[in-house]
């Protein structure tokens, strides 16, 4: 009997120890790099966009969300030296006065006279995965992304190109109307091509968002919309182009002012 108790108790441990082994092998081990991922909102080496304060030329991949109370003061902070004014007169706008659409003629913006169009250029730096059109280092043609408006990773093909569109932060329109209107055409046709005022974003985001400033339209996304008031705000700064007072307030309300 006593031998017999003593095998028993060795088959236990072993089989504890074994147990203990698998535990660690799904709970320790393999758990780690799932974990890196957390809620969608790292960045950038999950695809998932880099934070504005980190990128203020906008040559790094999307936009990832300001969370910490030392970043959204940090936003305010850049948010608060924005000027206002009050908006004018839309007359005269027209698209083509920010030149052609996603034209690489132009001088004094990243990715600008690089032999590829402004919107592959802004899908290549977005997307992981990506794929291009046989013979072309530039025409992309799959990948995944991140769309910061929504939240979602998107599997686009250029099949369904209008399912992901690049949006004007700032949208030329408005810009025409807080002052574009008077600027010689080679600058607007830098804020209409500048990566830093362009995020490749859900067809539909862009639709419903127009021209509109940040007190009428806000992404979707609630946890970017400080990330995105920065962002406004650096496009803002860079071309010494006001905002309204209404979106200025709007703005900082994003980031908890």
């Amino acid at each position: 009997m006593p031998a017999r108790r003593t095998t028993l108790s060795a088959a236990t441990v072993f089989l504890i120890c074994a147990l203990a082994l698998v535990g660690w092998l799904i709970g320790g081990r393999d758990h780690k790099p799932n974990s890196s991922k957390g809620g969608g909102t790292a960045a950038p080496a999950g695809g998932r966009g880099t934070s504005p304060l980190q990128n203020p030329d906008g040559t790094k991949p999307g936009l990832a969300p300001l969370t910490t109370a030392e970043d959204q003061k940090a936003g305010r902070d850049l948010i608060a030296k924005v000027a206002t004014a009050a908006v004018g007169t839309k007359d005269g706008y027209d698209r083509n006065e920010f030149g052609p659409a996603w034209t690489d003629n132009v001088e004094g913006v990243p990715l600008g006279g690089n032999k590829c169009d402004t919107r592959n250029d802004l899908l290549a730096r977005d997307g992981t995965g990506v794929e291009h059109k046989d013979g072309s280092d530039c025409t992309v043609t799959a990948m995944t992304i991140w769309d910061p408006y929504t939240g979602k990773s998107v599997e686009w093909t250029k099949q369904q190109a209008s399912k992901i569109q690049i949006d004007h932060v700032m949208p030329l329109s408005y810009d025409w109307q807080m002052g574009a209107n008077k600027w010689e055409k080679t600058k607007r046709v830098q804020i209409a091509n500048d990566p830093l005022n362009l995020i490749p974003a859900d067809g539909s985001q862009n639709a419903s968002k127009g021209d509109s400033g940040p007190a009428a339209w806000l992404p979707a996304n609630t946890e970017i919309r400080c990330a995105y008031a920065v962002r406004f705000a650096q496009v803002s700064l860079k071309y010494q182009l006001p905002v309204t007072e209404a979106d200025k307030k709007a703005m900082l309300q994003q980031c908890g002012g």
